[in-house]
């Protein structure tokens, strides 16, 4: 079983991070939060002119017809992923989704609150699935401890408002949608603000589609 990964960080966009260790480059699924975490790391430090050096904690998802690793920032990232995944009617993809659209912090909250409503806003969950993701885990995601060393998180890099929509779309057929309508929401979404990063629209779109 692997616990991490920590390498090279060779490819990175808002839903997979290549990772190179042991001169073997590991494809790792990610969340929005994990992407965001990321940002600016794909590229060599001006300064040192090294690559960059990532560590992401790795759930391993095994099923007859693929081997997939899902890769997140922080542990408890990684557990609330895991303890998704344990409630009926939740799968990996659809625990991931559930992280991209809402911050761990945001998802506890909403599960210790008992919000079903706003959780089942994500595509593929529903009122019932959201209301026994609250039901089997509320006791559980109180007590989980979200804290992280901030230090270990890197700032966000700057990012061309060119890139964002082609970059948006591009990530949300890679998670499933369509191209029309992931286009739509994208547009209306930045007709709405321009100024948004690219993993802050692909978050808002997650609700709409």
């Amino acid at each position: 079983m692997i616990d991490y990964i920590k390498g090279i960080l060779t490819e990175l966009n808002p839903t997979e991070a290549v990772v190179e260790a042991g001169g073997v480059g590991y494809a790792i699924a990610i969340t929005l939060p994990g992407y965001s975490a990321m940002v600016g790391k794909e590229e060599p430090s001006a300064v040192s002119h090294q690559p960059s050096e990532v560590k992401l904690y790795i759930t391993e998802v095994i099923r007859e017809d693929a081997h997939e690793l899902y890769g997140f920032v922080e542990k408890s990232e990684r557990r609330l992923f895991e303890l998704l995944m344990t409630v009926s009617g939740v799968g990996a993809s659809t625990a991931r989704m559930i992280m991209s659209a809402f911050s761990a912090e945001e998802l506890r909250m909403l599960i210790a609150t008992g919000n079903a409503k706003a959780m089942a806003k994500v595509k593929g969950l529903g009122p019932k699935t959201a209301q026994r993701i609250i039901v089997d885990l509320k006791d559980k995601a109180i007590k989980l401890d979200l804290g992280g060393d901030p230090t270990e998180i890197p700032m966000l890099a700057p990012e061309a408002d060119t890139g964002v929509r082609a970059e948006a779309i591009s990530a949300l057929t890679m998670l499933g949608f369509a191209t029309a309508p992931s286009g739509k929401a994208v547009d209306k979404i930045l007709k709405g603000d321009p100024t948004l990063k690219v993993e802050a629209v692909i978050r808002e779109a997650l609700k709409m589609l």
